[in-house]
């Protein structure tokens, strides 16, 4: 389960940063060039979206390799990576997969507490 948690929270990471890339910078370029009325519009919160944009694919890339030595705080890490890119991209056709590898990598590290090696967190 460890192994599995940290290929789902590599994999996710690194589609969050395909998504996290294009969304920093359809910010930066309606910030330069202005809205396209009709066509494009700045978001509602360019903080919100630059800041997800970098530490969301860099918690799921972490907790990824955290998974097999401390998979309680892999799992956390990647937990919380699936709930930054809900709370500021939103469920879509391009976060579903990032969201859902987050998600199920972050519960398979926490439920892998036993069996795989001596140092269980529970």
């Amino acid at each position: 389960m460890r192994n599995a948690a940290l290929v789902l929270g590599i994999i996710g990471g690194l589609i969050g940063m395909v998504v996290g890339f294009f969304s920093y910078g359809y910010t930066e370029f309606i910030d330069r060039f202005g809205e396209i009325e009709g066509l494009a519009s700045q978001v509602d919160n360019v903080d919100l979206i630059r800041a997800a944009s970098f530490f969301a694919p860099l918690l799921a890339l972490a907790g990824g390799a955290m998974a097999r030595a401390r998979a309680l705080w892999g799992g956390v890490l990647m937990l919380l990576s699936a709930a930054g890119m809900y709370h500021a991209f939103h469920f879509n056709v391009f976060t579903m997969f990032p969201i859902g590898f987050c998600a199920l990598g972050g519960l398979l590290a926490i439920a892998a507490g036993k069996p795989d090696e001596p140092k269980a967190h529970f």
